[in-house]
């Protein structure tokens, strides 16, 4: 006898692509949304639990992508350094968390076709 099983439940993801490659995904935005409230990747890259060297690369093929950089960086010294997302960063953040909302949004609203195979 099958146990009982949870009902299906409808999600989705959005990310971006430019060329056929990601251009911003949810890491990605994750990382940009940590770097605008800190102020620095290592930090941002602490309190998402990943790897610096993750979040670097992360951020440079994010920069790489776009036609300008999302986040310019300044390397530390006495001072130290620090991350700031751009205008096209931000814009770019703001625009997929939007899209993000409206998302959800439709799923909630679209019903969840698979509720009746249960």
């Amino acid at each position: 006898m099958a146990g009982r099983t949870k009902p299906a439940v409808l999600r989705g993801k959005i990310w971006v692509e430019i060329s056929g490659k990601a251009a911003l995904t949810d890491a990605g935005a994750d990382l940009l949304d940590q770097i605008d409230a800190c102020g620095s990747l290592s930090e941002a890259a602490r309190r998402l639990r990943f790897a610096y060297r993750r979040a670097w690369l992360l951020l440079d093929a994010m920069n790489r992508a776009w036609p300008r950089p999302l986040v310019v960086t300044a390397i530390g010294g006495r001072r130290g350094g620090g991350a700031k997302l751009t205008d096209l960063g931000r814009h770019v953040l703001h625009s997929y968390r939007d899209l993000q909302i409206q998302l959800e949004h439709f799923l909630d609203i679209g019903g969840n076709p698979f509720e009746l195979l249960q």
